[in-house]
């Protein structure tokens, strides 16, 4: 999958799933190109949300449902993710 398409399936899954005011979604694959696992069809991701009903939740809480969200895209797509919720 190619990372625009990813990006626009995840904004379009969490849009569905969680009232956002604002989904940012940045590639950051190049930053770990050197890394001996690294995977070129697998992505690192950096997703940041703004959400006041994700807000309201325990952090661990709010990650794991974003995570259950996104359950397909990281079995497959995403090889890690640095979520961060406002």
């Amino acid at each position: 999958m190619k990372i625009n398409n990813l990006i626009e399936q995840i904004k379009k899954k969490i849009s569905k799933n969680v009232k956002c005011r604002k989904i940012l979604i940045e590639d950051k694959t190049f930053l770990h190109k050197k890394h001996k696992n690294f995977n070129s069809r697998k992505f690192h991701l950096k997703i940041t949300i703004e959400s006041p009903e994700l807000t309201t939740k325990k952090k661990i809480d709010a990650n794991r449902y974003i995570f259950t969200i996104l359950d397909q895209e990281l079995k497959n797509y995403v090889h890690s993710i640095q979520l961060f919720i406002n």
